[in-house]
């Protein structure tokens, strides 16, 4: 799937501060996520192997180390054992992960093992998660993170600039760190668990892509409150609205807090609705998650034999 490139445009401050949100009627809507639609049978097995491939594989812990890194690679290539797979008749699809997420420190150890896989190796860099160190410093950390290899690169915004509505600030510093990456593809975290209102969520959003985002985030995963139905019901319809106003198709990634396989049938369903099935493919729409693989791979072995595995039969690392 081919997708241009979203290059930016001139920040738009009078669209900008005219974006309101209807709480009430969208977190209505929110609501008949996951219940008016249901996925069961062979379509629920061919929407799960789907989902594996919007993934991005994470590891973001404190006591991460290059073996661990290693560990969740060798997952990646192997998502579901074959036996498995063969049993579901799915042994020659190329079911891989969309990326693997790790820490600037671990890029070079997560290409080495991922070499010749075509697993791209993102990389969360600008302070990752609070956003609060020297511009000159993250961008820094940007240069170090595509020098080693990373191919995807996840900033975090500094939450004070949407909270204050500061968007020439927010649109400066995205744009910079956009420039920096160069070919490298921008994933711009809004913390929106730290944003206040839905209001505020739609507007970072739009700044965002208006300075050069290929895709919007919810969270770091270490908020208190991560991804929402809610607030992802705000960003899609900003990037619908982004693409009725420039062409450009922006990527969409929840973070955070969806660890088993109905939640993420439910941020499909959402964004099939919402965007259509171009945005069921990982060059526009991922799933920043740690344990979320382990649940699909458990439901895909009770669809394969019709016994749940314990946890511990699927580890990640």
């Amino acid at each position: 799937m081919s997708i241009v490139r979203n290059p930016g445009i001139p920040l738009d401050l009078k669209h900008v501060k005219g974006i309101q949100i209807n709480r009430s009627a969208l977190e209505r809507r929110a609501a008949t996520m996951g219940t008016r639609r249901s996925v069961k049978k062979d379509y629920q097995t061919a929407w799960l192997l789907k989902a594996i491939t919007l993934i991005d594989l994470t590891t973001l812990a404190g006591d991460d180390t290059d073996g661990r890194v290693k560990r969740l690679c060798a997952k990646a290539r192997n998502p579901v054992r074959r036996e498995v797979l063969e049993a579901l008749g799915a042994a020659d699809l190329d079911i891989k992960p969309g990326a693997v997420c790790v820490y600037n420190n671990f890029v070079g150890t997560a290409v080495q093992a991922l070499a010749g896989s075509g697993i791209p190796v993102a990389a969360v860099s600008t302070g990752f998660p609070a956003g609060h160190t020297p511009l000159g410093t993250r961008l820094a950390e940007i240069r170090a993170s595509v020098k080693a290899g990373a191919t995807e690169i996840d900033i975090v915004i500094e939450r004070h600039m949407a909270l204050n509505e500061d968007w020439r600030a927010l649109y400066n510093m995205v744009a910079k760190c956009r420039e920096v990456c160069g070919d490298a593809h921008i994933k711009v975290i809004l913390g929106t668990g730290e944003l206040g209102t839905l209001t505020n969520v739609a507007k970072a959003s739009m700044v965002s892509m208006m300075a050069g985002a290929d895709f919007i985030k919810t969270s770091t995963g270490k908020e208190s409150v991560n991804a929402t139905l809610p607030v992802s019901l705000v960003m899609v319809r900003m990037i619908r609205e982004y693409l009725e106003m420039t062409g450009y198709k922006i990527g969409y990634k929840p973070a955070g807090g969806i660890g088993d396989a109905k939640t993420a049938l439910v941020y499909m369903i959402l964004m099939k609705e919402e965007l259509g099935n171009g945005w069921l493919e990982p060059d526009l729409f991922r799933i920043g998650a740690s344990s979320l693989l382990s649940d699909i791979e458990r439901q895909l072995e009770h669809r394969a034999t019709g016994r749940y595995a314990a946890r511990h039969h699927q580890p990640l690392v």
